[in-house]
């Protein structure tokens, strides 16, 4: 099985805030015609942006200490 981590539109069904488990929202700045090149994912209930850059998300929970 091959895992690829680009960004795909479709993935929004499944993807959650690590933080929280809550549903997150897709800010586009970029596409291509079959995923976000980038742009972020927003969790409101955390008021936290996740960065989407060359098609990869990056859902790394934020630091705690900052």
């Amino acid at each position: 099985m091959c895992y690829n981590p680009v960004m795909k539109k479709d993935l929004m069904d499944i993807l959650v805030c690590p933080v929280c488990k809550g549903r997150l929202e897709l800010s586009v700045d970029e596409e291509n015609e079959t995923e976000v090149v980038s742009g972020s994912l927003y969790c409101p209930q955390c008021k936290v942006r996740y960065p989407i850059s060359e098609t990869i998300p990056n859902l790394l929970p934020p630091d705690p200490s900052d």
